[in-house]
This record gives structure tokens, C-alpha cells and sequence, in this order.
């Protein structure tokens, strides 16, 4: 039976009269990629920020490989690997610079050149991020949140923008870094990748979690109720569900 890393119990969030989360309960265990999925305005980026101890939580309990968020999240915080935007880093430090002050700031002695074979930017240790293509910044991003050893890693949309082959090879990093014992929570907006990478997925729609199961089963169940897609190419993928389960067009996301 694998530990669970990540424990959410009846987690609420209200920003006046709009309840953004709305008593949600998950769990992520060790080694697994947990998928998080839902249209605009569904609660996702809101419950990822309370777990990321970016944003308070008003009622429920987090808890964190053991811990409680409301009375450690100093420690917590440094558990946690949270993807950074390109945008994010200083543009005049090479990659080896970028890292090393990441360590710093994590007081941790970091060793660059292992975290750059993690995401095979080994030959760009000296190019700055702004030198990068999008998909190698994508990964830089990813070295960047392994720089602590977190127990949980947060991927936030990590494939957006990138064309299908930087997709592909991120994906396969991703994937590697599960079977090397990493535990990841994952957003996407692309069913075909979470339906690829994800163990299991939670859908959200309009702050509560409406389906959390592994994808494979969500599909099957889906074709038990004698769903047919109008073009059949295969009976059913998970973006059927999604649609299904939550009446919305995929769009761009939107911070609720």
C-alpha cells in the first residue's frame, strides 16, 4: 500500500459570495502523478495555491507528508517543488548560476550538472534562459523546483505553448522522474497528456470534484453508459469525460 504524500479534507475557499472550492477531499499517494483538471473557473488554480501555502484556506485541512499546513507551513514550504515561469528567473545568470542561487535561497548545496541531466540540459549549463527554446525552458523550469529534493513536485500546465515533440520529451521526463520515485501533482488542459501521464485524475467543475479515478476507468465508465462519439476514432478518450462530467469547452485558463 503506498504512503499518502498529499491528504485534502473538505478544503473551502469563498471570496465573497463565490465560493471557489467547495469542500473538496483528495489524496495523492507516493510515486504517483495526480492529475488536476477542470474548466475556467472550476477552483483548481485556488485549491493549488492553498496547497502551495501560497493562499489561506478558510476551512478544511491540508496535510503534507505528515504535516499539518496551518501549523507548519515554514516546513511544508520546503517539502514542496513548485514550477516556476521563464519569466520568473534572473535573464543575466546562466543556467549553473541559476541553480546555484536557488540553493542558496533554499540554503541547500546544490550540484547543477545532476539537476540539468534530470531534464537533459546538460550542454546548456552556460546559456542563459532567455538563449533557451520554449521547451527547454519548460524543463529549466522543472530542474529549478527538483533544487530542494522536494517529496512533492506541482507541474502547472508544463506543456503549454510547446510544439508535439518538446510535448513528447518533456512527457518522457515526467514520466522518468515518477519511476525514479518522485511524486508529482499535475495541470493540464490537455486530455491526451493527462491521459498519458496520470495516474489518476480529479475533475473539478464549479469548486467541487466531480470524478477521481484513473483515467482508464473513468473512460470505461463513461462507455457503460452507452456514450458513442459521433466520429469514432476510438469508443471514448478522456476528454469525453471531461466534457461529459463538466459541460465545458476546453479554453484557456483563467485564476479563479
Amino acid at each position: 500500500m503506498s504512503r499518502t504524500i498529499l491528504d485534502v479534507d473538505s478544503l473551502f475557499k469563498k471570496y465573497g459570495d463565490v465560493i471557489a472550492v467547495d469542500r473538496i477531499t483528495f489524496q495523492v499517494n507516493e510515486q504517483e502523478i495526480f492529475g488536476i483538471l477542470g474548466p475556467n473557473g472550476a477552483g483548481k488554480t485556488t485549491t493549488l495555491e492553498m496547497i502551495e501555502t501560497l493562499r489561506s484556506v478558510d476551512e478544511g485541512t491540508i496535510i503534507v507528508d505528515g504535516l499539518n499546513i496551518r501549523t507548519h507551513s515554514q516546513e511544508i514550504k520546503s517539502r514542496i517543488g513548485v514550477q516556476l515561469q521563464s519569466s520568473s528567473f534572473f535573464e543575466k545568470l546562466n543556467l549553473t548560476e541559476l541553480l546555484l542561487l536557488l540553493g542558496e535561497l533554499y540554503g541547500k548545496l546544490v550540484n547543477p550538472q545532476n539537476l540539468l541531466r534530470e531534464v537533459n540540459l546538460c550542454e546548456r549549463s552556460k546559456s542563459q534562459i532567455g538563449q533557451l527554446s520554449g521547451g527547454q525552458q519548460q524543463r529549466f523550469s522543472i530542474a529549478a523546483a527538483l533544487v530542494n529534493a522536494p517529496t512533492l513536485l506541482f507541474l502547472d500546465e508544463p506543456t503549454t505553448g510547446l510544439d508535439p515533440k518538446a510535448r513528447r520529451q518533456l512527457w518522457d521526463i515526467i514520466q522518468r522522474m515518477r519511476d525514479e520515485g518522485k511524486t508529482i501533482v499535475l495541470t493540464t488542459h490537455y486530455m491526451e497528456e493527462a491521459e498519458a501521464l496520470c495516474d489518476r485524475v480529479a475533475i473539478m467543475d464549479r469548486g467541487k470534484i466531480v470524478a477521481n479515478a484513473p483515467p482508464k476507468e473513468l473512460i470505461k465508465d463513461l462507455l457503460s453508459t452507452g456514450f458513442k462519439k459521433e466520429r469514432m476514432e476510438r469508443f471514448a478518450t478522456l476528454e469525453d469525460v471531461f466534457l461529459q462530467l463538466t459541460g465545458h469547452p476546453l479554453k484557456e485558463e483563467q485564476s479563479l
